[in-house]
């Protein structure tokens, strides 16, 4: 949305989401509380994204996520200044930006919070990416804390006894490695307990990304991105369940008052792979200037999609398949298939496709889903070529110049 666009909106402020406030409140809050960890004998693990985190909460062990540090240093700006640093350390560019900011911040607490709360222990989970073997295996060294990995194989067809019984087996090591870094039993029963709040708070999450079913949209996914935190890294919780009930609410009551995310939606837009961070508003505003309004991504379903695996009755059983089978870790024609039940759900008239340079697993396929896209769906569909938080990947006026042409494709049909 050019300054035009903004002064000719007079509802912007209206149509500002109310409860970002208490988000900020809670997301503040759960970082005082891990760095000040030491004072009150609680212990932090740092943990990758796509791991499961129920356990450490069951344990009263405070997660913390770099990858989430990753995507505030790319919010704040300050992704280049960190992945310079990461390559005067001798890494390589052609790494992951989440990967290089966190590990050029450890040793001088930078950041947009001064540096993420020392960890006691570190849990890496490969159901995201390879990556994240070699970068917790460098943080393990660096803080001299144990690591525990857990290996989870490619689903490529499906999900077989075998791989069940092979995540199990590690996930009961899991619960060991929480034993004696805690000093404490494993508590089963409150397994169950955080396993269904973290159901709950998945289905809550759902039912929010799909109040955009409604036309126009409450929200956009440029929204969901910003509201996506609590069910990273607090899901498993109460907090979480009550805030996502709140902003439920007020998505729902939007509605109803005709108050939309974008002031003249005529096009539906579908997003595929992690934000660009440093681009949010740029891309939230250019698009809502061309009366388009990003409905729905695959990055932030993907954070509820894990529901399908669980049984809410016996979750420890259900969470070898739970944290195997999640939208990282599936073969491309399945992640495909997700895009097209997708388009249809949400009515959408395009597909923007963000070729991520740092996320290999979550970009190495885009082109397939590309050319299934257009074959069957019979959408437009956009590249954009850049990065999560290195802003050296991206040009302003060649992206602008893509969409631009897109929209032109997606008003024509």
């Amino acid at each position: 949305m050019t300054d035009q666009n903004r002064s000719s909106d007079p509802d912007r402020e209206k149509r500002k989401i109310k409860s970002a406030k208490k988000m900020k409140e809670i997301m503040t809050e759960y970082y005082i509380e891990a760095k000040t960890a030491e004072q009150t004998g609680k212990k932090v693990a740092w943990i990758t994204s796509g791991g499961p985190v129920e356990p450490l909460i069951a344990m009263d062990v405070i997660p913390v996520y770099p990858e989430n540090h990753g995507a505030m240093i790319g919010a704040s700006k300050m992704g280049v200044d960190l992945c310079e640093k990461a390559e005067q350390m001798g890494y390589s560019r052609d790494l992951c930006s989440y990967a290089m900011a966190d590990i050029a911040c450890a040793p001088i607490n930078g950041g947009p919070i001064g540096g993420l709360p020392r960890p006691d222990m570190l849990v890496c989970c490969n159901n995201i990416c390879g990556t994240v073997l070699k970068w917790y295996e460098v943080q393990a060294r660096y803080f001299n804390v144990p690591l525990f990995i857990l290996d989870t194989p490619i689903c490529h067809t499906g999900f077989s006894k075998e791989a069940k019984e092979y995540v199990k087996r590690q996930l009961a090591e899991y619960f060991e490695f929480l034993e004696e870094n805690t000093g404490r039993k494993f508590d089963f029963d409150r397994l169950e307990e955080v396993g269904k709040l973290s159901l709950e708070g998945q289905k809550m999450w759902q039912a929010v990304l799909d109040t955009t079913l409604n036309k126009p949209s409450p929200m956009s996914a440029f929204d969901a991105f910003i509201h996506l935190a609590l069910i990273v890294t607090l899901r498993g919780t109460q907090s979480t369940v009550d805030y996502y009930k709140m902003l439920l609410d007020e998505m729902t009551e939007r509605v109803k008052n005709g108050i939309s995310a974008v002031p003249n939606e005529r096009y539906r837009l579908l997003w595929d792979n992690i934000p660009i961070w440093f681009k949010t508003r740029w891309l939230s505003d250019k698009f809502a200037s061309l009366d388009a309004c990003l409905v729905a991504d695959t990055y932030t379903s993907s954070w509820s999609g894990m529901m399908t695996y669980i049984d809410e009755h016996n979750f420890m059983d259900s969470l070898a398949e739970t944290y195997t089978r999640i939208y990282l870790n599936i073969g491309v024609d399945e992640m495909a298939q997700n895009v097209l039940k997708m388009i249809d759900k949400y009515d959408v008239n395009g597909v923007v496709l963000h070729s991520n340079r740092s996320c290999k697993p979550y970009s190495l396929g885009q082109y397939d889903t590309q050319r299934i896209i257009q074959e069957k769906a019979g959408l437009p569909t956009l590249m954009i070529e850049a990065d999560i938080v290195d802003e050296r990947n991206f040009s302003e006026s060649q992206i602008e110049t893509r969409i631009d042409a897109f929209m032109e494709v997606v008003a024509s049909r």
